[in-house]
């Protein structure tokens, strides 16, 4: 099972990051995502009522939509994000116990690191793919990384943007993590700003495809 989450992954790219919505909006917000080819999403654990959203997106989109958790920082809250639903359990930081858990029950860990030992390090643990956090150094970096690591499979997250995703991509990205250059969670969910969001999702994967 956890092998098909990790193609899944690496197929479709994009890695929307939900940080901070109305839990009210958060199917809402996943559906325009969807329509704009969107397949994977991360809900953050520290937004409001992450588990409960986990869950709801889990049940009525699960089986169209990717569903994972972000910003996990311990073994706990990756156990209680994966009971809820979760299918990929992805960290800004490097805690091996996180990792472990993730493991366990079978599903993805995507920890994050930023250093070249860092990353070897995560991956060494057991993390299948490496967030690179954050992403700011830019499409060189992460080439600067490809050439002692090239086996490690990298997606920079944190700095990801319509302007550099296809640089990103060419510099050996395999996947990448989007926040508010894609979603913006202070806007209200309304049907215009949806229709937006599913527009700028399509960009995003447009971008990607386009840089294969």
């Amino acid at each position: 099972m956890s092998q098909d989450v990790l193609a899944h992954l690496l197929e479709h790219k994009v890695v929307s990051i939900i940080r901070g919505a109305d839990p009210e909006q958060l199917v809402s917000i996943v559906r325009a995502l969807h329509a704009g080819g969107v397949r994977a999403v991360e809900v953050t654990i520290n937004s409001p009522k992450a588990l409960a959203g986990i869950e709801k997106l889990t049940a009525e989109l699960g089986s169209r939509m990717l569903i994972g958790a972000g910003t996990v920082l311990d073994p706990e809250t990756a156990r209680a994000a994966l009971l809820a639903g979760a299918r990929f359990i992805i960290s800004p930081t490097l805690s091996a116990k996180t990792i472990r858990m993730t493991k366990r029950y079978g599903a993805i860990s995507i920890p994050g690191a930023f250093t070249p030992t860092e990353i070897l390090t995560a991956y060494e643990h057991g993390g299948d793919i490496i967030k690179v956090f954050p992403a700011t150094l830019g499409p060189g970096y992460l080439r600067d990384l490809a050439g002692p690591l090239p086996h490690i499979p990298l997606m920079p997250t944190g700095g990801v943007t319509l302007d550099n995703i296809s640089a990103l991509r060419q510099a050996g990205a395999v996947a990448f993590g989007v926040g508010s250059a894609l979603v913006d969670t202070r806007q209200p969910a309304t049907p215009e700003y949806l229709a937006v969001l599913t527009d700028k999702a399509r960009q995003f994967v447009q971008a990607v495809s386009a840089s294969a």
